[in-house]
C-alpha cells in the first residue's frame, strides 16, 4: 500500500510524552509528509480501528487486541519510575476494593490490574471517572491517573499512599514497561518508518525547545518537563523493551501478536 502522493494520516496522543516523537512532523522536515491529529490514547486506537488514520501511537493493549502491525523502533516506555502513571490510595494498597480510573489509556488500566494482583493481592472493581483526584477518592478507595493530569500532582505532597506504576512494574519483573507503539493495520505504507524516525530524531535534537514551549502549556515546571522527557520516558524501543512488552502481555492475558509482527519487520 503506497501513499506517495499524499501525506500519511497519523494519529498521536495529546500528552507531553508524545511531543518529541512528533516534533519533526510538526516543525521539521516531515511536516509535508504527515497529516497529524491528536487524541487521548484510547481514542487514538479507535481512530486506527475505524481506518481514520493509517498509523497511530496506540496503547500496546490495543495493538495486541487489534492485531496491528508495528512500525518498530520508537514508542513510549520507561525503565523504572515513569512519573506520569500514579495509583493513589486512601487505604492500604492491599485493601483496595474500588478504584476510580482515568480510562483514557487501556494499557495503564491493565498495568494497574497486574501490579495490584501480583504484588499486593488486590483485585478491585474499576470505575471509569474523570481524572480529578479528590472526586475520584471521594467515591472510591483509590484512583489511577495518567499522563499530564498525573504530572500535575506532586506525589511527595499527597497525604495518601502513592505508587508509581513504572517503578512497580520494574520491581515485579526487572524489565522496562512499554506503554505505546506506532502501529496500524497491515500493510503499513512505504516510507512511514523513515518519517517516524526522522520526526523523533528532529525532536531529540530540539528537546530544549520542546521543554520551553511545553512546560507552561502542560501546567508543570520547566524542571519537571525536562526531567520527564530526558530521564523518565524512553522513546527508543529495542530488544529489552520488547522483552518487557512480552512479559506484560502475558501477565495481562493479552495476545502476543505484537511481538510476532515486530520480529518479522
Amino acid at each position: 500500500m503506497k501513499y506517495a502522493n499524499s501525506p500519511f494520516r497519523v494519529c498521536a496522543v495529546n500528552y507531553l510524552n508524545t511531543v518529541p516523537l512528533v516534533w519533526g512532523m510538526q516543525h521539521g522536515p516531515q511536516r509535508e509528509q504527515a497529516a497529524l491529529t491528536f487524541e487521548i490514547p484510547a481514542i487514538c486506537a479507535e481512530v486506527i480501528e475505524r481506518d481514520e488514520a493509517q498509523i497511530g501511537l496506540a496503547p500496546v493493549a490495543e495493538v495486541a487486541r487489534q492485531g496491528l502491525e508495528i512500525a518498530p523502533g520508537y514508542g513510549i516506555a520507561c525503565h523504572g519510575a515513569v512519573r506520569s502513571i500514579l495509583l493513589v490510595s486512601r487505604v492500604p494498597v492491599r485493601s483496595i476494593r474500588t478504584l476510580a480510573a482515568d480510562l483514557s489509556s487501556r494499557t495503564s488500566v491493565q498495568l494497574a490490574r497486574v501490579v495490584l494482583r501480583e504484588l499486593y493481592g488486590a483485585q478491585p472493581e474499576f470505575r471509569a471517572r474523570p481524572p480529578v483526584l479528590e472526586n475520584m477518592l471521594a467515591e472510591c478507595e483509590a484512583a489511577l491517573l495518567i499522563g499530564d493530569p498525573a504530572l500535575r500532582l506532586d506525589p511527595a505532597a499527597l497525604p495518601y499512599n502513592t505508587l508509581d506504576l513504572g517503578a512497580e512494574w520494574q520491581a515485579l519483573t526487572g524489565l522496562p514497561m512499554v506503554f505505546a507503539l506506532w502501529a496500524g493495520k497491515a500493510p503499513l505504507g512505504d516510507g512511514i518508518g523513515q518519517i517516524l524516525e526522522g520526526s523523533y530524531r528532529f525532536g531529540h535534537a530540539h528537546i530544549d525547545n520542546i521543554v520551553e514551549q511545553q512546560f507552561p502549556i502542560r501546567g508543570v515546571t520547566r524542571e519537571l518537563a525536562n526531567e520527564y522527557l530526558t530521564h523518565y520516558i524512553h522513546f527508543e524501543i529495542g530488544d529489552l523493551e520488547m522483552k518487557g512488552l512480552e512479559a506484560f502481555l502475558k501477565l495481562a492475558g493479552l495476545p502476543q501478536i505484537a511481538l510476532a509482527q515486530a520480529a518479522s519487520q
